[in-house]
């Protein structure tokens, strides 16, 4: 086994068992690790921030990997072989319809690791007859449930998602129930079997509880990505569910600090301005983004605490500095959790609907005690010029000859969103051929796609992705690019670390 750093809280363990070492690693948690992420020959351990990483790699020199890895129910999953991708999966194989459902049924499956959304599980175990390349054209939306191969892998997905996989079936399995304990059916070491089926079960509806809000915010107006968010969802990476929560943190938890909440308390995270109507008296703060602020026509101080009556609106204009306000009131925005969090992940479709026209959002007790007298906050204005960005090399910065990626100079493009800030420029070139399987991700991490345009994750990144990583953000640094606007410049510096994030063998392993 050896590892490598991955930014300034997580580390990536290369082996050959990776369900052993999950086995292990679950069957005796280190102390300071809060996610788990198993992959294709990798897992991931992020750590509290601030954790002595010697003391974690020492840990780790005391463990083996366990010889019965983790196991979970064993699954029989009906599927009626219906996919769109049948009849050419039998062309591009030489076997007939048939001879692809009987192949593809043969097998008990492995679930490796998770990622992509949700529920969704890399099994292992394909029959090599089966084993085609993702489609060169992927699709921009495949059906809940279907079935599908790539590579090595087959697997179902959970959802309704973008994909390039080629669908043999489907089926009416609910794979992820955030109500469920644990919310995934398929989780790492679960063993899988399909079943052919000429016809499937109706999928089970939902129970909707109708709630009405008699106090609370109403949304007269609201621009594109207004969400709600709170400190996130840790530790279900394994599940593949994401961190998500505030995109830049300091100045969520600002914002709660001047009204007296908690440091995680629900906030409104607005990217493009929004109209709310107060149906009840209560304490706000407007803080991140410059923007103009009209409460009932009269003007308000971001970074300072005010009241609005039961009736009056307040206005957020879009911002003139800066990309995300966040809205916090007093108590909290009190919608309902899930997995333990209010916030909205825009990747997975967890937590609630992004802010829209009507919706009424209720206020909760999230008091970190009394109101705090009348403070205006020194905070720094989110930068309008060249933003430096300190990184962490690696884990993957093996893979890149250079300094391109340092003496580079970027910008930030409109296809940004909470997944990620995309970045124009240089192309970074690969310093060997072939590609990288699939591991663990944080956020901050730099991945450079074919492309060799650089990719930052923020906070609702994927769990896990297939591109290498060249740096990780430092965590300070984060909340810049969350500031950034289309056409904002940005380089990278190198944090005080060694050049090269040379994986590290254990003793004993």
């Amino acid at each position: 086994m050896r590892i490598r750093r991955c930014g300034e809280a997580a580390l990536l363990i290369e082996t050959e068992d990776v369900l052993g070492w999950y086995a292990a690693l679950t069957a005796r948690p280190l102390p300071g690790v809060v996610d788990l992420v198993p992959a294709a020959a990798t897992v991931l351990v992020r750590c509290e921030s601030g954790v002595d990483f010697e003391a974690v790699v020492s840990r780790l020199s005391e463990l083996t990997p366990h010889s019965t890895a983790v196991t979970g129910d064993e699954v029989t999953i009906p599927v009626r072989y219906d996919g769109a991708d049948l009849a050419e999966v039998a062309a591009a194989t030489g076997m007939s319809e048939d001879e692809v459902v009987t192949v593809h049924t043969g097998p008990e499956y492995t679930v490796a690791f998770t990622g992509f959304a949700p529920g969704f599980g890399y099994l292992t175990g394909l029959d090599e007859r089966l084993r085609l390349p993702r489609r060169d054209s992927p699709r921009t939306r495949v059906p809940a449930g279907a079935v599908a191969v790539a590579g090595e892998f087959t697997g179902v997905y959970p959802r309704p998602s973008p994909g390039g996989w080629h669908l043999l079936g489907s089926t009416t399995v609910p794979l992820w129930e955030p109500s469920r304990e644990p919310p995934a059916l398929l989780h790492p070491g679960t063993k899988v079997r399909f079943e052919a089926v000429s016809s499937l079960p109706p999928v089970a509806a939902v129970p909707v509880s109708a709630s009405v809000v008699s106090g609370g915010i109403e949304v007269v107006r609201c621009g594109p990505l207004g969400t709600v968010q709170d400190a996130g969802r840790p530790g279900y990476a394994s599940l593949g569910v994401g961190h998500s929560g505030f995109a830049d943190a300091v100045s969520a938890t600002l914002a709660n600090r001047l009204v007296g909440n908690v440091p995680s308390a629900a906030c409104l995270e607005l990217s493009f301005g929004a109209t709310l109507r107060f149906r009840e008296r209560v304490r706000v703060a407007v803080t991140g983004a410059t923007c103009p602020l009209t409460r009932d026509g009269r003007g308000e101080a971001m970074n300072a605490p005010f009241t609005v009556s039961a009736g009056e609106t307040l206005v957020v204009g879009p911002a003139s500095v800066g990309l995300r306000a966040y809205v916090a009131v007093r108590g909290g925005i009190a919608v309902p959790a899930t997995l333990g969090s209010r916030s909205t992940d825009v990747l997975s479709g967890l937590g609630p609907d992004p802010l829209a026209r009507g919706a009424v959002l209720p206020i909760g007790d999230a008091y970190a005690g009394p109101p705090p007298p009348v403070e205006v906050a020194p905070v720094a204005t989110p930068s309008t010029g060249e933003l430096t960005v300190h990184v962490t090399p690696g884990p993957r910065d093996d893979w890149f000859p250079g300094d391109a990626f340092f003496d580079g100079r970027y910008e930030v493009t409109a296809e940004s969103n909470r997944v990620g800030v995309r970045l124009s420029g240089p192309a970074v070139s690969r310093a060997r051929d072939g590609e990288l399987p699939t591991e663990g991700m944080v956020a901050g991490a730099v991945q450079i796609p074919p492309s060799g345009q650089p990719i930052v994750f923020l906070a609702d990144h994927p769990v896990t992705g297939g591109y290498p990583v060249i740096a990780v953000v430092r965590a300070a640094d984060l909340p810049l690019l969350a500031q950034a606007r289309p056409g904002q410049a940005v380089r990278f510096s190198r944090s005080r670390t060694p050049r090269r994030s040379a994986a590290r063998s254990l003793p004993g392993t």
